[in-house]
């Protein structure tokens, strides 16, 4: 068994163990998708103990939001490096 799929059948254990369905909690774990999401889920769920689903799908959708502003922080900043080093390659066949 992976990292991945025992982290899925953890969260599911976890939102099982809170009196949730665990339909429940595979449904978050396959919205969640890396380990890192996850783990991260799962820490919340052992901490702060929901009361709610609501309470537990508004976390998911927190995490997979902070998941995808990182993501796209990182693809912004590749090609903000990637249009640097183009002026520069130019900017400098411009001086010669």
């Amino acid at each position: 068994m992976d990292k991945k799929h025992a982290l899925r059948q953890q969260l599911i254990d976890a939102v099982g163990s809170l009196g949730y369905p665990g339909e429940l909690g595979a449904l978050i774990a396959d919205s969640l998708g890396s380990e890192n999401t996850m783990t991260r889920m799962l820490a919340y769920l052992r901490a702060a103990k929901p009361g709610s689903e609501e309470e537990i799908v508004d976390e998911m959708l927190a995490i997979i939001s902070d998941r995808d502003r990182w993501r796209d922080k990182k693809i912004n900043e590749f090609y903000n490096r990637k249009y640097n080093e183009y002026l520069w390659f130019y900017r400098d066949q411009d001086d010669e």
